[in-house]
């Protein structure tokens, strides 16, 4: 473990040393890797028709930087910049996967269940609430945040092109400033890591060990020479065991044990339900993505096949967890969650399959509540079970 932290932070360390070529930054274009512009998610309802280098006129722009989406307002207050660095929005998913983790566990105790008289111990309710608000700041604003960060600082130059009002390009933070940010969030979240671990006597300390991988997983996506979000499968699968796997490990882990195949395969199987999802933010930029030779899946396969690419890893990823339940005894559940799987697939044959370019935001919107939902249903299925009998 020790060996596994020490070459982590080294190649960071490595990463993370100001170039002579950016400095006071400066950068040559001509230089630089190719980059693709990402799916960004929209958490307001607006006809503005959004530039990368202006506010909306809605109203929003101060919520919107806050938030670090686009067509955000201009800030000058450092904290403000350093918080729209991390992207709070993009907290979200991974708050609710440390959520499915502690229902997964079967292991939560309530401060006081209306439901179970004998799950009302009000200390005991306490102490797991304040380990899941530990659990949900170590997923969310340390390591989220370390990810978006560090995501930024590779996609800088980029940015000063396609984004310039974006923090670091604009010149609102300091390159200094950006890499005491990564350094900070990320000793932070692997501190808050083995905190967890202690408090949860672990023998082995697995909240740092998922902390480490995750972190380590975060670096190769955006940074060269890997720089995974240049492959479409490899970058995708990322996005979704990022969003998916690490948090319910994470949150299992603090409230019970990862002690059965079963808690390693189906967030697995789930992470490739999240390549359908992350195959969406692609469509758009498809052009772009092929004229700088990037191989986005709907590059390699083309908007018809990258379409049911997406819409088949969904739907028969979560039929095979539907069949799982069933096979366990758990019938009320894979119903349950074949009910779920029904609005996404009306989703998919109305909005994705006919025009995933323009229908992308509208099929997210539409259809990913059914799946968050459906993920926290199969995780309290699972924390109900009874393996032994």
């Amino acid at each position: 473990m020790k060996l596994l932290v020490t070459a982590t932070l080294i190649s960071l360390a490595t990463a993370f040393s100001p170039s002579a070529n950016v400095r006071n930054g400066q950068a040559s274009l001509a230089m630089l890797p190719k980059e693709k512009a990402t799916g960004a998610y929209f958490p307001f309802e607006s006809k503005t028709e959004l530039s990368a280098n202006k506010e909306v006129d809605d109203g929003s722009g101060g919520v919107r930087q806050l938030l670090g989406v686009r067509g955000a307002a201009q800030e000058t207050d450092i904290w403000k910049i350093r918080l729209q660095l991390t992207k709070p929005v993009t907290w979200i998913p991974l708050v609710w996967g440390v959520m499915c983790g502690a229902a997964c566990s079967g292991n939560y105790h309530w401060i006081w269940n209306p439901f179970d008289e004998n799950d009302r111990n009000v200390m005991l309710g306490l102490e797991d609430a304040a380990k899941g608000l530990t659990s949900m700041i170590l997923a969310g604003p340390f390591l989220t945040g370390y990810t978006q960060t560090i995501n930024d600082w590779y996609d800088r130059d980029i940015d000063a092109i396609n984004e310039p009002n974006r923090p670091i390009p604009s010149g609102a933070i300091s390159e200094g400033d950006v890499i005491a940010q990564i350094w900070v969030l990320l000793l932070g979240g692997l501190a808050l890591s083995y905190g967890l671990d202690v408090w949860c006597e672990h023998e082995f300390p697995i909240n740092l060990a998922l902390a480490i991988f995750g972190s380590f997983i975060s670096y190769i996506y955006s940074a060269p020479p890997l720089k995974l979000k240049q492959n479409g499968w490899a970058g995708n699968y990322a996005l979704g065991a990022s969003y998916i796997s690490l948090p319910w490990w994470c949150g299992q882990a603090v409230f019970g044990e990862l002690n059965r195949p079963v808690f390693w395969i189906l967030p697995v199987l789930y992470s490739i339900a999240g390549l359908g999802i992350a195959i969406v933010n692609d469509f758009k930029s498809i052009e772009g993505d092929r004229a700088m030779g990037l191989e986005s899946l709907p590059v390699a396969f083309g908007v018809d096949g990258a379409k049911y690419i997406c819409a088949g890893s969904l739907t028969i990823t979560q039929l095979g967890i539907a069949a799982y339940l069933a096979s366990i005894g758990e019938t009320p559940y894979a119903i349950g969650l074949l009910a779920l799987i029904l609005p996404q697939v009306y989703f998919q044959a109305t909005l994705l399959i006919p025009d995933p370019i323009q229908n992308d935001v509208k099929y997210q919107a539409s259809s990913q509540p059914f799946f968050i939902f459906g993920l926290l249903a199969t995780c309290i299925c699972l924390g109900h079970h009874d393996f032994a009998a």
